[in-house]
């Protein structure tokens, strides 16, 4: 049997990345909170936990992390009903996402849910090739991703194909590729990367062109919509998707320079098997709006 105390302190000491703090959070002391996990791990005989900076699960400790969210989950969704008090009570949704989804058709997707409910969403955003590591960890109930095949434990939907194009504005194309895109102009035209993870752009400009990635400058902006914004200033040329600038091609501020070269990725939505309540509303509109959008792009 699963004493929900001690996987409650094990949340937190992961969440807060400090005992003290969690002693704080739990309103407890930190010896208490020390007791509580090493009870835990007295009645798995395996730690759960690698004491180092910073926190981390072990492998059992994530399983029973993601397997606690979703106690929490059905907690949420059930209590409210008990208790007759569905709108006063908050429900928290995670969904890992990446970026661009959000800055396009993501947040017009969950706003009738967040209407109808007393909802507090939080987005981890991150690249599309990661958002699994969340939903594994037990962090979300969905994630938005490339993988075409289900964790354990968890379903997926297939939303459709984004086109990302490499694009430019007039007077950056005037100034870096005047003579044409080719290896020499791309060594010194400036880039944009969403972080040092994100090797979208590298593998392009490698397969395409042979540059390897380091050998030009490139600038890193967490943020989907200053994407659009740089390369519209005429700062750099980048990836974005042909979603979320199709207004900016139709009035030339921004120019497809590899027409015949566009990347397709195709996007997934995965989420746990048991949804329940706003969860599976939530993952009904995403997908929906998610189809619709991805269809007219």
């Amino acid at each position: 049997m699963l004493d929900y105390k001690l996987l409650h302190a094990l949340s937190v000491v992961v969440d807060e990345q400090n005992f003290d703090k969690a002693a704080s959070v739990l309103a407890i002391t930190q010896s208490a909170v020390s007791q509580r996990i090493k009870s835990l791990e007295q009645t798995l005989g395996q730690p759960v936990l690698i004491r180092a900076q910073p926190l981390v699960a072990t492998s059992i400790g994530k399983k029973l992390l993601a397997h606690y969210q979703q106690v929490k989950l059905l907690e949420q969704d059930i209590i409210p009903e008990i208790s007759g008090d569905k709108k006063n009570e908050t429900i928290t949704a995670n969904i890992a996402s990446n970026a661009d989804s959000l800055a396009t058709w993501l947040i017009g997707a969950i706003g009738d849910v967040c209407h109808e409910y007393n909802v507090a969403v939080n987005f981890r955003l991150v690249d599309e090739n990661r958002s699994l590591n969340y939903l594994k960890d037990g962090e979300v109930f969905g994630a938005l991703s490339t993988h075409e095949h289900a964790l354990p434990g968890c379903t997926l939907d297939k939303l459709g194909d984004i086109q990302y194009l490499l694009v430019a504005s007039p007077s950056f194309i005037k100034r870096y590729f005047f003579k044409g895109i080719n290896e020499q102009s791309l060594a010194r035209a400036p880039a944009v990367a969403y972080d040092q993870k994100d090797d979208m752009h590298i593998k392009y400009i490698e397969q395409t062109f042979g540059l390897k990635g380091g050998s030009y400058p490139c600038h890193t902006v967490r943020s989907s919509e200053a994407f659009v914004n740089f390369a519209k200033q005429g700062l750099a040329y980048c990836l974005i998707p042909k979603l979320q600038i199709q207004a900016e091609l139709t009035s030339g501020v921004l120019v497809n320079l590899m027409p015949e070269h566009p990347i397709i990725r195709t996007l997934y939505w995965h989420h746990w098997i048991l949804l329940k309540g706003v969860f599976k509303e939530f993952s009904t509109a995403i997908i929906t709006r998610a189809k619709q959008a991805l269809e007219n792009q």
